[in-house]
């Protein structure tokens, strides 16, 4: 079964500007049902490689209340409630701007199998709108987890009519979904739970509209926006609408394992699949026998691929380039989310390949999708 993918959302945060604006402060008053004992609850930003700045911290009392009287940056942001920063410990996304009042009640600790449950209540749009689209998704992935359990009985029993039906059925659900929220996001405004809707919600690959409408509003309304969030986002959707099918294909001029600096340019000549992949990512590791096989059936027709990697550990993707039998070029920078190739695609999940011609343009997008790659490789190459 073939879950939603959530885009990634470019987050960063600036410490200095909390000094230069001391009224921008939050109230966040709460309870927290199990507590930790001697242990506090922490008030963290988020950056834009996915790590947390504590800026403020709670004692939770003998009622299992606390509260926060925080400052944060003057535009708002993205914030985690961090409870008792344990591996089991809960983490609450927080969409915050200035004056807001907020009240949470939350379990405070997450069970090995099951998240635990929290409720956000306050008058901010950002909560309220938060609160809606988090029930959207949280329905939807509910009934994943159902059809996930059915299809795993069904491929036991080699059931396909059992499995084609339950694809069907989160085929509807899924668009339902994005239908909803969609509808939400005009209400919405150029407020920080749209961006939030939009840049983790929604798929690039068929809502890019909604892209580029939002990030126009933010563009018109807050044309003097100083908010990391917003200009990062404005800066993403702008990679996605240059990447359009004709155009030519950015460079990527990276390293390979053994340092050398390989180049997109030096393809041409030949169609060239670039393919955004990682060791960590399991998607991409199922899919690459697939690569293999397709790269083995017209590797000698004018047909080549260059890895692009999303890694972090140098080890480990040398280990899973030989594991995988990946005999084509591979390159990356180490550098995870923060690629800068992957941002000048504006990849947001892999695997994802782009198919680029002879003369370095681009003609085709794939998500991990071998059949329509080898389909368009038998219509190119024949």
């Amino acid at each position: 079964m073939k879950k939603a993918i959530f885009a990634f959302i470019y987050l960063s945060f600036t410490l200095s500007s909390l000094a230069q604006n001391p009224t921008a402060k939050v109230e966040i008053t709460g309870k927290v049902l199990n507590v930790t004992p001697n242990r506090k609850i922490y008030l963290q930003a988020i950056n834009g490689r996915g790590n947390t700045f504590t800026i403020d911290s709670a004692t939770v009392n003998a009622n299992k209340a606390f509260r926060f009287s925080s400052k944060i940056e003057p535009e708002g942001g993205y914030y985690l409630l961090n409870c008792f920063d344990l591996p089991l410990g809960q983490k609450i996304l927080l969409i915050l701007e200035p004056g807001d009042k907020v009240e949470v009640l939350a379990d405070g600790m997450d069970m090995p199998q099951k998240k635990g449950k929290y409720q956000l209540n306050s008058s901010s749009p950002n909560i309220v709108y938060f609160n809606q689209v988090s029930k959207i998704t949280n329905d939807l992935q509910a009934k994943i987890e159902v059809w996930n359990k059915q299809v795993s009985v069904a491929t036991e029993k080699k059931d396909n009519a059992t499995i084609e039906r339950i694809q069907k059925e989160f085929t509807k659900a899924q668009g339902e979904s994005v239908a909803k929220i969609k509808a939400l996001l005009p209400a919405m405004g150029t407020s920080l739970v749209a961006l939030w809707a939009v840049g983790s919600v929604l798929d690039p690959e068929s809502d890019l509209d909604a892209f580029i409408n939002l990030a126009s509003r933010f563009e018109k309304e807050k044309p003097n926006t100083q908010n990391t969030h917003i200009k990062a986002f404005i800066s993403q959707v702008q990679r996605m609408k240059g990447l359009e099918m004709g155009s030519i294909a950015p460079e990527i001029a990276l390293k390979t394992p053994d340092d050398k600096i390989v180049t997109l340019s030096s393809y041409r000549g030949k169609y060239v699949l670039i393919d955004f992949w990682a060791s960590w990512c399991g998607p991409c590791r199922r899919e690459n026998p697939n690569v293999v096989r397709i790269y083995n059936k017209f590797k000698d027709k004018g047909f080549d691929i260059l890895g692009v990697s999303l890694d972090q550990d140098k080890t480990s993707w040398i280990k899973a380039i030989e594991k995988d039998g990946l005999v084509w070029k591979h390159v990356s920078d180490l550098q995870y989310w923060n690629s800068v190739a992957a941002a000048a695609y504006g990849v947001q999940a892999i695997p994802a390949q782009f198919l680029v011609d002879k003369n370095g343009k681009l003609i085709a997008k794939f998500v991990g999708g071998s059949d329509e790659l080898e389909a368009k490789l038998t219509e190119l190459l024949k």
